[in-house]
């Protein structure tokens, strides 16, 4: 609990003792470093088979510095939305995955030269399991938020970007 405290956006809810006191101390890296903490295996392979699958294709067409600061802007957003609507005890990067696919998917439709692609298949899977986390069929807590800020901000970069190389 200790070391994992310190991974967490915050150890206080922003209403009981001011928003983010941590981050405002200095602490900066808990804006991305929840996206470090998984609970369980299934969990990371999870979200690193969708890391590998879209980052390396993200990397190859766009580089390594694009790809990374995708990664830095989904995390800070998706983490602050979890926070801001449930508070800061939740970790994954599963929020950072879905703005990938939602960044891949939409600058695939967009701008086909891209050398982007989410296939159909996949689309469909993200947002049926996007979906369903918000059930209780999976009998476990979801940062459901932060899949949802995620999934926003990837779709509305993705549909910025890709209209702006079409008009290119």
């Amino acid at each position: 609990r200790e070391v994992v405290s310190h991974f967490l956006i915050s150890n206080f809810r922003y209403r009981s003792s001011g928003l983010l006191s941590e981050v405002l101390q200095g602490e900066v890296w808990r804006l991305i470093s929840p996206m470090l903490l998984h609970y369980g295996a299934t969990h990371l392979i999870f979200n690193l088979l969708w890391l590998y699958q879209l980052g390396s294709q993200i990397e190859l067409a766009q580089g390594t510095l694009r790809f990374g600061l995708l990664v830095l802007v989904f995390a800070i957003g998706s983490n602050l939305t979890q926070y801001f609507f449930k508070g800061p005890y939740f970790g994954g990067m599963s929020g950072v995955n879905y703005g990938l696919i939602g960044y891949v998917w939409m600058r695939g439709r967009f701008d086909p030269a891209s050398g982007l692609y989410l296939d159909t298949q996949n689309a469909t899977l993200a947002l049926v399991w996007f979906f369903v986390c918000f059930t209780p069929w999976l009998g476990v807590s979801v940062a459901n938020y932060a899949h949802a800020g995620g999934l926003i901000m990837g779709l509305a970069w993705g549909i910025t970007s890709g209209l702006r190389a079409r008009r290119r």
